[in-house]
């Protein structure tokens, strides 16, 4: 089928993460289906390496991501770990750290916005 992609989740290469344009140090992303020119829908899988973090942002649309190695820390303290699915509404904000690394499969549904 010609509008099917299969994406092999072990075999992928990362790129350094760009997405606020600016890079965040132990950020790498491998884009599936994410578009910024789009507005910023589709789905990425994001690597986190050991003791790295994301910028504090907000979210205009939903996020949703599903942990699929390591742990990740919320900004309020909550850990999710490998298997997590977790949403964020419209209008959340946060920020996450990673103390021993993690990889997350992520669904975009707008751009976030640095705060």
């Amino acid at each position: 089928m010609q509008k099917r992609k299969i994406t092999k989740i072990n075999k992928i290469k990362f790129q350094p993460f760009n997405n606020y344009k600016v890079k965040i140090k132990g950020l790498s992303w491998y884009k599936i289906t994410y578009n910024r020119s789009n507005g910023g829908f589709g789905s990425y899988v994001l690597k986190m390496e050991p003791g790295s973090k994301t910028l504090p942002h907000l979210h205009p649309g939903f996020e949703e991501f599903l942990v699929i190695k390591g742990q990740l820390t919320d900004s309020d303290g909550k850990i999710f770990k490998k298997g997590d699915f977790v949403s964020f509404k419209p209008g959340s904000k946060h920020s996450s750290f990673t103390k021993k690394g993690c990889q997350l499969l992520v669904f975009m549904r707008g751009k976030n916005k640095l705060i």
